[in-house]
């Protein structure tokens, strides 16, 4: 029911048909641009230049900064899921072994690549990957049989797509040059978002995956190529040491997986009917909203570079 607050004081109140301050010019002007992009964007803007400076200084000088940030990112992604997960399916992952199992598994495979010893780093990922999947199973055993499959599938989608995916970021960046290996995974991801936009904004007329993502077209995947490649035989040439057809190479296949993983999301939250994971961060929605695109396009470009960029 609509509660009726009756007018405003006249001494708050706008004229009719006078003329508006600019105060008020500015302030719809504000509102329109938020309209058009489903977003407050000042906000937006705030807080990714945040994330944005403290992604580059973590990189440059404090790298133990970046994995703290990765686990947080991915803890707090947990969280949002588990809790759409139980308001919206009635799907209860079990959250707590699923929370200490994302530090062992982000940290662990980060120090296994930064200090190379008898167990290789993808042995000490597998295998704490492996007993957070135990650990979650045993957490929910003891509440019994109604529902153990239904929330035994919540908690291993979670640890399945959250700590083990995200966590190549940190398996990179422990590696050979490895705050510069995820450096090209980002860059070239949001090289593809600004592509996919500036092309879907200008020429974007073919719908992409309409029952997915309205907003998807091809002209805008075509756009997303573009500048993820370039992005990516940038980095590759000047900063890794490779030849510019890896680049190229990597910026293909992170276009592939990054504007999967916005459209895993997608179906994620179409399916539980919600818009954003959370109102966590303001501007964006939730974090799953934010790094759903490099979750799928980690493990990619950790095997790209692994594979074909040189080491030392």
């Amino acid at each position: 029911m609509t509660e009726d607050v009756g007018p405003a004081p006249e001494s708050d109140a706008a004229p009719a048909n006078g003329p508006r301050s600019p105060r008020d010019l500015a302030r719809e002007r504000v509102d329109a641009v938020n309209e058009r992009a489903g977003r407050n964007l000042p906000a937006a803007i705030t807080v990714g230049l945040v994330l944005i400076s403290f992604v580059v200084a973590s990189l440059a000088w404090w790298n133990w900064g970046f994995v703290v940030f990765v686990a947080l990112a991915l803890i707090v992604g947990a969280v949002e899921l588990h809790v759409v997960m139980r308001d919206r399916a009635a799907m209860r992952s079990a959250i707590v072994p699923i929370v200490i199992g994302t530090v062992a598994i982000v940290v662990g495979s980060y120090l296994a690549a930064q200090r190379p010893g008898r167990l290789p780093s993808t042995t000490v990922l597998l295998a704490s990957f492996g007993l957070t999947v135990v650990a979650a199973l045993m957490w929910r055993m003891w509440q019994g049989p109604v529902g153990f499959v239904r929330d035994s599938a919540a908690s291993l989608l979670t640890i399945a797509y959250l700590p083990l995916l995200g966590s190549f970021l940190t398996l990179m960046l422990g590696e050979d040059h490895g705050p510069l290996r995820v450096a090209a995974t980002i860059l070239c991801v949001s090289g593809s978002d600004t592509g996919g936009y500036i092309a879907g904004v200008l020429f974007g007329r073919h719908k992409l995956a309409p029952r997915i993502s309205p907003k998807k077209t091809w002209e805008g995947l075509a756009g997303s190529f573009v500048l993820a490649m370039a992005v990516g035989a940038a980095m590759a040439h000047f900063a890794l040491g490779a030849p510019f057809w890896v680049g190229l190479l990597l910026g293909a296949v992170l276009v592939v997986t990054g504007t999967s993983g916005d459209l895993v999301e997608s179906m994620i939250k179409r399916d539980l009917g919600v818009k954003d994971m959370s109102n966590f961060l303001p501007g964006h929605g939730g974090v799953m909203d934010r790094i759903d695109s490099v979750l799928l396009a980690a493990p990619a470009a950790w095997l790209v570079m692994f594979l074909l960029v040189p080491r030392g």
